[in-house]
């Protein structure tokens, strides 16, 4: 395979909803760039991008695949990835290393929530976007229907670029209005035949041809006088002034195709070679410090890692871009985060499941290579002395969490090796021992993606493991002033232990004028301050410290060890066990013994007496809220909504976005667990969610006795 030029690179991400036809049109553009010589199917388990065996069970994409066709002397890397929202991890990745995107719309299906879904993506990372309406063989397509829910739902300017002359069973024609030609096909051989428009087209062609020749010259003052002047443009023109708009994503050029019978495969290519920006006009990657780097050939050489994965017999393998200068085999190249150096000992351009050996890649280009040290998603490699990091890809929330435990004992170190290993090839999978919960916890972007781990788990690594509901991360604080005093005292031959706390505790809020008197039991006690400590806890909020003691009652020595006291019992809140935070003590009193007395002492009477002020000040349990927003079908607002309000949540506001729904809501986490198949159970898969942690907040009377009884009996089981 030859060396492409960076201007001769062209990189491109699939997009669309599931069952829109990616992988069938990713397999007709390989198969017509030469790359395979028979195109498969994903009813036959035969395609380049779908080549895993969870792929073939459940005959979709699950992960991003690396494609290219070499076409027109050209070099197109594509990038097929999952329509389900679960995977858009994959998604993201893309986005970072393709310079435009390919949207397809299924034909009977038009504008769909998933496809607004990726349209959003794809407006957040500021890409071009083609769009395609793909499947125009079906008995139920509608051209006219899925343009016109594109027109309604896009805010950018669709226009059209080809229309099909009959669409449905017999679907074999398209009229090209940028080039003013017929082109037929012939059974599903992808071979066509250029004709001239017939008479009975040609009104209909002229006047797109009007309406695409308008909105390229719009994007060009020189093109609009030229086009006032003549009244048309030539085909070179239109191109100028199409690549102008859509490099500024003011336009949608639209195209019709089937995949499945290889109808537009070549005409979609050979627009993306003409007018698509490609490394040298799309924007240039940024590093973390804010520097353009451009994709120059001659600079220092820089890759930037946007995947990971792991094959049975290759080992790690690393997807990679060249961001700038040249890579060649046997180069020695550092990580710029890590300092270590690694040595690109192979080159492969990436065919899906077939890699084809290189000995050189440009900038702009898209490869891979393997048994790299310990380089991963993310990082970027670069000539030494370059300096060049590269800024990292922003993946998104994760929107599901399970506990994972494994079913037989004594594989739990087994376990977290794998569920690392599953990190490191999908960043969206996050993993956390928490010591708070005393669980793994694993996050992700759904069920449904956890559950394609769990299989990985079992089927590939032989470890069965169970999901179930996770702990709940609560807080305990408190509402009022309160007081305790506690006499550690033991005595049992030899030293003994002595130590007495008075202490008087009351919430924290930032900005609260310094403790000086305090109405307890009807006494006033006057504090003279003598010492402030500001504990900054690990779990959030605040402790706030404070010694009073006057006359050498406690000597200053054990205040640490009061001070350790408090934190172990605010580890481990009076209440649930939760985290205790935002609580401000002031230790005012006490006696020590000249002999008995020392830090064990003082650190167990400093615990107890704030587990019994804490008691009396009016406890409250407070839970995680997230804030949630949820997308949906004008027609199943009312039972998203109804869910929701009976998972306590708070409606904050709505808003109605061509033809879908925006909720926004906020819902205790408690109420979140297996929401994502709830929502895709309400709106049969049309809905989709994310979520961020907004706040704590006292839950409601009722939960919070539950809570309390729950945790009494299971201090009743221990």
């Amino acid at each position: 395979m030859k060396t492409y030029t960076t201007h001769d690179i062209k990189n491109v991400v699939l997009l669309g909803a599931s069952g829109s036809g990616k992988t069938t049109l990713a397999e007709a553009m390989a198969f017509d760039g030469g790359v395979i010589d028979r195109r498969g199917s994903v009813e036959n388990d035969n395609t380049l991008s779908d080549y895993t065996d969870v792929e073939h069970l459940y005959k979709r994409s699950i992960y991003p695949t690396i494609l290219f066709a070499e076409y027109m002397g050209r070099k197109l890397n594509i990038i097929d990835t999952p329509g389900s929202d679960d995977f858009c991890g994959g998604l993201f990745s893309a986005f970072r290393v393709a310079d435009v995107g390919v949207m397809l719309l299924n034909a009977q299906n038009g504008f769909e929530v998933g496809t607004e879904i990726q349209a959003r993506y794809a407006r957040r990372h500021e890409k071009p976007i083609i769009a395609v309406i793909n499947q125009l063989d079906h008995e139920k397509a509608s051209w006219e229907g899925t343009l016109d829910s594109l027109k309604a739902a896009s805010q950018v300017t669709p226009v059209v670029v080809q229309y099909p002359v009959n669409p449905g069973p017999g679907f074999d024609a398209f009229v090209d209005v940028l080039l003013m030609k017929m082109y037929r096909f012939k059974g599903d051989t992808g071979v066509r035949e250029e004709l001239e428009i017939p008479e009975s087209e040609m009104e209909r062609a002229a006047e797109l041809n009007r309406i695409l020749t308008e909105a390229a010259a719009e994007n060009d003052e020189a093109l609009m006088e030229l086009y006032f002047d003549k009244g048309v443009l030539t085909q070179d023109e239109l191109r100028s002034g199409l690549k102008l708009g859509l490099a500024k994503r003011d336009l949608i050029p639209v195209f019709c195709a089937s995949g499945k019978r290889d109808i537009g495969a070549k005409r979609l290519m050979e627009f993306i070679i003409n007018v698509a920006p490609g490394p040298i006009k799309a924007p240039a990657f940024k590093t973390t410090d804010g520097r353009e780097i451009a994709a120059d050939s001659s600079a220092p050489t820089s890759l930037f890692v946007f995947k990971s994965a792991v094959e049975p017999h290759l080992g790690e393998m690393t997807f990679f871009r060249v961001v700038s200068g040249k890579v060649t085999e046997g180069m020695e190249l550092v990580n710029s985060k890590t300092g270590n150096k690694e040595k690109i000992s192979q080159l492969f351009a990436v065919a899906g499941k077939n890699r084809v050996k290189v000995t050189e890649m440009e900038a702009g280009d898209i490869g891979c290579t393997v048994k790299l040290k310990g380089t991963k998603t993310n990082q970027t490699l670069c000539s030494p002395g370059a300096d060049i990091r590269i800024e990292p890809i922003r993946f998104p929330e994760p929107r599901y969490r399970a506990a994972v435990r494994p079913l037989k004992t004594g594989e739990d170190e087994k376990l977290g090796e794998l569920l690392n290993r599953a990190h490191f090839e999908d960043p969206t999978i996050l993993v956390e021992y928490s010591k708070e919960l005393k669980q793994t916890i694993v996050q992700g972007q759904g069920e449904h993606h956890l559950n394609i781990l769990k299989w990985q788990l079992a089927n590939q690594n032989k470890m069965e493991v169970e999901f179930f509901a996770p702990k709940i991360p609560y807080r305990e604080t408190i509402t009022k002033v309160a007081a305790a005093d506690y006499r550690h005292k033991k005595q049992s031959g030899g030293a003994g232990q002595f130590g007495e706390v008075w202490l008087v505790i009351e919430p924290y809020v930032e900005g609260m004028p310094e403790p000086s008197r305090y109405k307890i039991d009807g006494r006033e006690l006057v504090l003279n301050i003598k010492s402030k400590e500001e504990v900054d806890l690990p779990w959030g909020g605040k402790l706030m410290f404070y010694s009073a003691i006057v006359g050498g009652a406690i000597d200053a020595r054990f205040l640490p060890a009061i001070l350790k006291g408090i934190m172990e019992k605010m580890e481990e809140g009076p209440l649930t066990g939760s985290y205790a935070r935002d609580i401000r003590v002031v230790v005012y009193d006490g006696k020590m013994h000249p002999v008995d007395s020392n830090e064990l002492s003082f650190k167990l009477a400093g615990r107890n007496a704030f587990k019994e002020a804490f008691k009396k000040a009016g406890p409250k349990i407070m839970e995680p809220i997230y804030s949630v927003e949820v997308l949906v079908p004008s027609d199943r607002m009312g039972d998203v909504m109804s869910d929701l309000q009976n998972r306590r949540a708070m409606i904050e506001g709505m808003s109605s976005d061509k033809g879908f729904e925006r909720l926004v809501a906020r819902v205790p986490l408690a109420e979140m667990y297996r929401y994502s198949t709830t929502l895709s159970s309400l709106t049969n898969g049309r809905a989709t969610y994310s979520m961020k942690f907004a706040s704590y907040e006292q839950v409601p009377s009722d939960v919070q006795e539950k809570l309390l009884k729950a945790y009494a009996d299971t201090d009743k089981d221990d």
